[in-house]
């Protein structure tokens, strides 16, 4: 969170390992594989069930928003209890791919949405894992989506290299 709310990440172990560690220090995790959306209905449709948004969830990006600002307000999707949510999207190359617009304004929403939950201090973050080592988004929420801090260096992101380095 200190650079950015939402973090790209290459390597699957990577990306389950820091979904690992969130979990066990009592983050809520939703986990939305974005492989599978083809459409921005789809994301919706999944989103909208991982985050348990109420029926009348308009399936738009407005609604995204006012119902992401409602996780914020913990009306759904997590408990303040809960350390923090997380939510942990695999695949989203394939979104980006399938509706670029759509998969950055997502982004976008979630990393606003983060940085108000911020301010009331609820922790609110956003790791995405891709399988193309070169995405690359515009900035989000007036943040950058900068890669994860084992991955940061383009060498790293290469098949064979190793993502435990010696040095940082």
């Amino acid at each position: 969170m200190a650079n950015t709310f939402v973090t790209l990440f290459w390597r699957p172990s990577v990306f389950d390992e820091a979904v690992q560690w969130l979990a066990g220090h009592g983050y809520t995790i939703v986990h939305l594989d974005a492989r599978r959306w083809a459409t921005e209905a789809d994301m919706h449709r999944d989103v909208a069930s991982a985050l348990d948004f109420p029926d009348y969830y308009g399936h738009n990006l407005d609604a995204l928003n006012d119902c992401l600002r409602d996780v914020v307000a913990y009306r759904y999707g997590t408990t303040r209890e809960a350390t923090g949510l997380l939510i942990a999207f695999n695949g989203y190359h394939a979104f980006a791919e399938a509706d670029p617009r759509c998969a950055a304004e997502v982004l976008d929403i979630i990393a606003g949405q983060a940085r108000s939950a911020a301010l009331i201090g609820h922790r609110m973050l956003c790791l995405v894992q891709s399988d193309d080592p070169q995405i690359a988004f515009e900035p989000v929420g007036a943040m950058p989506v900068l890669w994860n801090h084992r991955e940061w260096l383009d060498a790293r992101r290469r098949p064979g290299s190793d993502p435990h380095p010696l040095i940082a």
